[in-house]
């Protein structure tokens, strides 16, 4: 194996030569590393079981970050590899900014990249962090042919870094997780994880077995070069031998193992039953209106809305019917008539239970509306209840407008572009004896608030339901992004997911983050399944993000402290075995 780090240079190396080498990295090499974050959005949905692939392109990312010469090199090449994903994965806002948002074609695009170049900076401070922490921003060593040799102090902290690079994407300015690591992973070998240590957890665990591989992977080029005769005179096969042999098999075998053994258990752990079924189980129908974005906020358009989602719901009775983020496109408290009391009336005769979008709001004894929400409306059979849950997440610049970018706003013409937050606990909505817990549109993307939800209720939810309305983004991936992130909330509850969006995807989700239905995008209709509730805490909903982030914070600074004088000592014991 390459020699170890250390954290002084090497006596044999000036230190003016050491500074050459830590700037000697060509630009092709952040090139292929933009390359690689491309690559990597092919891993997210639409593509089937891309975690396998997404283990793949982090095997060659970490053993590219290896290539670096200090902490600037490896924090450019991180923000190359985010760049490149970001940029690719999300592209889809510039459909909502340019094609609804009316937005000029050259400002969407100029800010889609802004955005992304922001969204890369979080993967740069994990690879500059890992750097300090695994010692190799203190390498003196720049006559090696592979600068740094990986270690396992350097897989746990690059593990780590890499974690709480995107718990803060996912926290810091409201936050962004969408491309978070482990959603791939829905369907791949470390989806197991999620309900012990969420999607965070479950990156974690892809960046640690990524580093394992490339560790055994560079341990066995190292020992096949040792094996090759160092003279004429050697005798082949005569630098294997002595005491050093065993241990370079032990640097190869040891995390090839570890890697081996976490993909295994990361396959085993869906069978453990982290919830048991509880109540019922509930007819849903959940609802696709397919209404135009451009025409949801005109006269003509919001009576046509009401209309065809007055007939959708009253069509059949189920336990549960749901509808889509807005469907209702005007105020509660200014419902039309016919609507109201039909639903009332549909409710009470059928027995169904119906929960609907509309804007929530307060009308002042003037009669002005202040304090509009963001809200889902529910009637219960022979109640006169309404049930509300306003939406506490809100959405940038399209549900709220940061502090000095009012500017920004108004380029783009989207109405209500500033709303009132709800709780960020709310009771559950009650169906039949099932708590059901709601979450309008990207809410569902923060699992931690999701978790906290159950963890805190007094009357924990059996289901979970998502209304969403992803029409600002068109026929795009962002759909199936989604979608895959609803499962991910599915796996680290052990609750079904339910989602009823206007254009796609519409669908039910089991409690082992399973499909079980879905409608077609851009289509007309409803789905009808049965979904059966459940309850108990899975790990993650019982301590949320805490258990990864600590795990982090202790391994990265065990690594900051003593990775060093781990390195050190490895290359004197490698000295006295000469």
């Amino acid at each position: 194996m390459a020699d170890p780090i250390t954290s002084r240079p090497r006596h044999d190396v000036s230190a003016p030569a050491a500074d050459t080498r830590s700037r000697a990295l060509p630009r092709w090499h952040y090139l292929v590393a933009l390359a690689a974050g491309a690559a990597n959005t092919l891993s997210f949905a639409p593509t089937p079981h891309g975690g396998w692939l997404q283990l793949a392109i982090f095997v060659f990312f970490f053993a590219w970050l290896t290539r670096s010469t200090g902490w600037k090199s490896a924090a450019l090449t991180g923000w190359a590899f985010g760049f490149g994903n970001f940029v690719t994965g999300v592209w889809w806002l510039y459909v909502s900014m340019h094609d609804y948002g009316g937005m000029p074609a050259p400002l969407a695009g100029t800010a889609l990249a802004l955005f992304s170049l922001y969204l890369a900076l979080y993967p740069a401070l994990a690879a500059g962090v890992w750097s300090f922490c695994a010692g190799h921003a203190r390498n003196g060593a720049a006559d090696d042919r592979q600068p740094f040799s990986p270690t396992w102090h350097g897989a746990l902290a690059f593990a780590s870094a890499w974690a709480i690079g995107e718990w803060l994407r996912g926290t810091v300015f409201t936050g962004f997780p969408w491309l978070a690591t482990g959603y791939a992973q829905v369907d791949g070998p470390f989806a197991g994880f999620a309900p012990v240590a969420g999607v965070y957890g479950v990156g974690w665990m892809v960046a640690l077995s990524a580093a394992l591989i490339v560790q055994a992977l560079l341990a066995s080029i190292s020992a096949g070069s040792a094996r090759e005769p160092r003279n004429a005179g050697a005798a082949p096969g005569a630098a294997a031998s002595g005491p050093a042999a065993p241990r370079r098999v032990s640097s190869i075998a040891a995390p090839a193992s570890a890697a081996l053994a976490l993909i295994v258990i990361g396959l085993l752990l869906p069978l453990v039953p982290w919830t048991t079924p509880a109540n019922a189980p509930l007819s849903v129908r959940l609802l696709q209106g397919n209404v135009k974005q451009e025409m949801k906020f005109e006269e003509a358009g919001m009576r046509a809305a009401i209309d065809q989602y007055q007939q959708m719901i009253t069509a059949q009775p189920a336990d549960l019917i749901v509808t889509p983020e807005t469907a209702i496109p005007v105020l509660a408290q200014q419902l039309p008539t016919p609507f109201a009391a039909a639903i009332r009336e549909f409710s009470d005769s059928t027995g169904s239970a119906i929960l609907f979008g509309a804007l929530g709001g307060t009308i002042t004894p003037e009669g002005r509306v202040v304090d509009y929400t963001n809200s889902l409306f529910g009637v219960t059979p022979g109640s006169r209840d309404i049930y509300r849950y306003d939406k506490h997440h809100l959405v940038p610049f399209g549900e709220f407008v940061p502090w000095g970018f009012r500017w920004f706003v108004n380029l783009m013409r989207i109405p209500l572009g500033d709303f009132f937050r709800g709780a960020p606990v709310q009771k559950p909505f009650m169906v039949h004896n099932q708590p059901v817990a709601a979450d309008i549109c990207y809410e569902d993307i923060f699992g931690e608030e999701i978790a906290r939800t159950l963890r805190e209720n007094s009357t924990p939810a059996g289901v979970l339901v998502n209304s969403t309305n992803l029409a600002w983004f068109g026929d795009t991936i962002a759909l199936d992004q989604h979608l895959q992130i609803a499962r991910m909330r599915a796996l680290e509850t052990g609750r079904p997911m339910l989602r009823a969006t206007n254009t796609g995807m519409t669908a039910a989700i089991d409690a082992n983050g399973r499909v079980i239905g879905r409608l077609a995008p851009y289509t007309v209709g409803s789905l009808d399944v049965k979904v059966q509730g459940t309850s108990g805490n899975t790990p993650y909903v019982t301590s949320g993000n805490n258990t990864v982030l600590a795990v982090s914070v202790l391994l990265l600074a065990f690594g900051f402290a003593f990775g060093p004088g781990i390195a050190r000592c490895r290359e004197d014991r490698r000295k006295d075995a000469r």
